[in-house]
């Protein structure tokens, strides 16, 4: 199989970094849901870690490459990326309050923004490489046509300040319209990647496919399942407080919040190309798993 720049891998050969993956999990997992105190209050970043490093390294057994073995510089751009985005979702947050952190002592404000920060930088890359792994699987290696959207310059910026007015309005009215951030973040960001000659969903879909979102889709459910188990016996750990769907909760999460991480994993596609064009002023070529041939 042939790699993002055209050379020959071996499918099937073991990367050194899915042992170190495996070793960071077998660690960090038990550590942080039986202790001992003070360790089992670290773990987050070592255990997304280590789940970075398995998928990936999985990612190589199958395909014979993945996001980190091009370039590890590019690789390390998802963490950077990561971070100041999420804390974006932690400011709405705070018109929201869908979710609350419980720490097991107190921090100064320094540590508690470097701390979070550091977490925070595990979430593009665990989604991305998720991606990346499901799009070996028969069902996401091909194209998948469905609808064609294709909306004209003036149509592409409709939806993008109907994107931002949804964003606005969930946080004016937490209470009855918080679902729309998750929505309209992306409604916002993508159709600019699109105008800006980005990557963006909306350059797909005009042409019918859809396997993309179907494999964000199941990227962001399956980092959203091991997000909310993880956390379930953790400390630090969130809890949630979400109107209107709070029952039949599948650890902390209740099972109908489980959508919110659909649209979540298009937005971060949607923020990564908006970062990436706006650092580097031509779109990107990088990213693997939007393309079937990967």
């Amino acid at each position: 199989m042939t790699t993002r720049t055209g050379a020959i891998t071996g499918i099937g050969r073991v990367p050194p970094h899915l042992a170190i993956g495996l070793a960071l999990v077998a660690v960090a997992w038990p550590l942080a849901w039986l202790g001992p105190k003070p360790f089992s209050s670290y773990t987050f970043f070592p255990l997304w870690l280590g789940y970075i490093l398995t998928v990936d390294g999985l990612t190589v057994v199958r395909a014979g490459t993945s996001l980190l073995s091009p370039s590890r510089g590019r690789f390390a751009l998802l963490f950077v990326f990561s971070t100041p985005l999420w804390w974006l979702f932690e400011l709405a947050n705070q018109f929201l309050r869908n979710w609350h952190y419980h720490l097991p002592r107190d921090y100064s404000p320094l540590a508690y923004a470097l701390l979070c920060s550091i977490a925070f930088s595990t979430v593009m890359p665990a989604v991305f490489v998720t991606a990346e792994l499901w799009r070996t699987f028969p069902l996401f290696h091909r194209e998948i046509r469905w609808l064609r959207i294709a909306p004209s310059r003036t149509g592409l910026l409709a939806i993008a300040a109907v994107g931002l007015v949804m964003c606005v309005a969930s946080l004016a009215f937490p209470k009855v319209l918080f679902p729309l951030i998750w929505i309209g973040g992306f409604l916002a960001i993508d159709p600019v990647n699109r105008l800006t000659g980005g990557g963006s969903i909306a350059a797909q879909v005009a042409r019918g496919r859809w396997d993309t979102v179907l494999v964000l889709f199941a990227a962001g459910i399956t980092c959203g399942f091991f997000w909310e188990m993880w956390n379930s016996r953790s400390m630090p750990k969130w809890t949630y407080e979400i109107p209107y769907v709070d029952f039949l909760r599948v650890f902390e999460m209740p099972i109908l919040g489980y959508g919110g991480y659909l649209p979540f994993a298009l937005e971060l596609y949607a923020a990564y190309h908006l970062f990436h064009t706006v650092l580097f002023h031509r779109p990107d070529t990088w990213l693997a798993f939007d393309d079937p041939r990967m």
